[in-house]
């Protein structure tokens, strides 16, 4: 199995709503400077996505740039902590700086 992959969807993920909707919820629940905490569901070699506690369809991605000086990679299924930093409408991405 190779080191890296890309998050999968749930299956409790929610039917029936348009990415639109889904990306409003998410920017209410997840505004610049929330508290996370999430699992680690995929690697990359520019960082890792999480899916993030209580927002079950946010998925959020926290860059090796916003990762504390040292700090490695964190596998899958890691469990971690951060603050949401930034929004990215074009590809409705949460951005999180780890703690």
């Amino acid at each position: 199995m190779d080191e890296y992959n890309w998050p999968t969807r749930r299956a409790d993920d929610v039917p029936g709503q348009s990415l639109e909707e889904l990306w409003t919820a998410t920017l209410a629940a997840l505004p610049l400077g929330a508290s996370v905490e999430g699992e680690v569901i995929g690697r990359q070699p520019f960082g890792v996505f999480i899916r993030v506690d209580g927002v079950p369809n946010a998925v959020a991605l926290a860059e090796i740039i916003a990762m504390p000086k040292g700090m490695e990679l964190p596998v899958l299924g890691t469990r971690i902590r951060g603050e949401v930093i930034d929004h990215v409408e074009h590809n409705h991405q949460v951005r999180v700086r780890l703690h």
